[in-house]
């Protein structure tokens, strides 16, 4: 098995532990959500897991370059020049996915769970659009949803000043499952920052995967094994 071949077999099983992990991720505030409400339309914790980041982003878009670079430890596609090209084109696949797994987080990230919306549990801030993606900034990038005591904004609420969010970014969160305004945030940040992190892998994996392919593809692979396939 030639470089090319072994870097890709471990791609394949990298790529598998991350499929099935955004997969789980995805399905927690899910399950949470039936459990709680008996709904399936509608949950209290979020809304941006109904656009499925780990299901379809990081789970169905990463499946055909898994299954294509698993097949390199068996004598199949992935051993000749043909095999390792495509693996390359179904990684373009799975550097989408994983983009789209990343964005979605992000954006999760940076609105917090629906009960830290000024409008309580509307679904109006969980749009996604290109529009959106444009207007993050890293300074708005600061989780005070997490780090503060209390993410409902009070009535009579006013923009805070820098030196307040400096201060809360300082500030270690103490969240415990006592409530179910901190259960809901736990169960939010966990799982959009366990998203965010499968994406960022998946993108190196992939992009590291179509370089590979365009290298077994120009430079060969095995003659051992490309005679037996």
């Amino acid at each position: 098995m030639t470089c090319c071949e072994g870097w890709t077999s471990c791609n394949g099983f990298s790529l598998l532990v991350l499929l099935l992990l955004g997969v789980v991720l995805n399905a927690i505030p899910l399950i949470v959500s039936l459990i709680e409400e008996d709904q399936s339309s509608q949950n209290p914790i979020s809304c941006f897991e109904w656009w499925f980041p780990g299901i379809i982003g990081a789970g169905l878009m990463a499946i055909p370059a898994t299954t294509m670079s698993l097949t390199a430890r068996k004598r199949a596609c992935c051993n000749n020049r043909t095999g390792m090209f495509l693996s390359s084109l179904f990684s373009v696949i799975t550097v989408i996915g994983a983009l789209y797994c990343m964005l979605i987080s992000i954006q999760a990230l940076l609105k917090g769970p629906l009960m830290c919306n000024s409008q309580g549990n509307s679904t109006a801030n969980c749009e996604f659009s290109l529009t959106n993606i444009s207007d993050i900034h890293p300074e708005a990038f600061n989780l005070q949803w997490f780090f503060n005591d209390s993410c409902a904004p009070p009535t009579g609420f006013k923009n805070p000043t820098s030196n307040d969010v400096m201060a809360s970014d300082w500030r270690a969160p103490s969240l415990h499952f006592n409530s179910e305004e901190n259960k809901h945030r736990l169960i939010h940040f966990s799982v959009f920052l366990g998203l965010l992190l499968v994406g960022i892998l998946e993108l190196l994996f992939g992009i590291s995967q179509i370089v590979i392919g365009f290298l077994g593809c120009l430079c060969g692979v095995s003659k051992r094994r490309s005679q037996i396939v």
